[in-house]
């Protein structure tokens, strides 16, 4: 640097003074309070944790009368494994009564047994719906939901009405997806 360019800096920095190491900028930034955001963490897990998310939509529910005959196999499952079903051929390992329940607590139950059948490799489940008559002259409201959630579960692969000794028209077969457990041949 020569004699020109220090006596330049030291007139354009005329009357500066250094800043001492524990002075800080001010950025207009509030410092944040740890306390607060911890609590609202926890707040927030503790919401997660209480909201039962299933995936069960009940914003379009599929009318059916009490007598109707439910059927329905998603894209892909075989006919022959829909007939047998039909049949009552492919063997119940479950069951499950809904009878006298609220929608929501039907929902409820059935979320938890179906995790569960699947957690247990369950092939074929029960389900009885009912198909009681509302006082107000509509159609079923159980049996109603329970053929549109069966419809919305991932793992469900198809389901039918029982036969008559198996509740009819009240109740379904239901065919469920599982990961092939070792030795098992089906």
């Amino acid at each position: 640097m020569s004699d020109n360019d220090f006596a330049l800096f030291q007139s354009a920095t005329l009357g500066v003074k250094p800043l001492r190491r524990d002075d800080r900028a001010d950025t207009g930034v509030r410092q944040r309070d740890r306390r607060q955001i911890t609590s609202r963490r926890q707040a927030a897990m503790q919401q997660v944790e209480t909201q039962q998310i299933d995936g069960l939509s009940d914003q379009f529910v599929i009318d059916v009368a009490a007598e109707d005959d439910l059927h329905w196999a998603r894209d892909g499952v075989q006919e022959g494994q829909m007939r047998k079903l039909r049949a009552g051929q492919i063997a119940f390992e479950g069951s499950l009564d809904l009878h006298g329940m609220s929608v929501e607590k039907a929902r409820e139950t059935l979320w938890a047994f179906l995790a569960e059948a699947i957690r247990l490799e369950v092939r074929c489940v029960r389900i009885t719906h009912g198909k009681a008559a509302r006082l107000d002259g509509k159609r079923p409201m159980v049996k109603s939901h329970v053929n549109t959630w069966l419809r919305q579960h991932p793992q469900v692969l198809g389901f039918t009405s029982c036969l008559p000794r198996h509740g009819g028209t009240g109740a379904v077969y239901v065919l469920l997806k599982r990961t092939m457990l070792e030795g098992r041949d089906e």
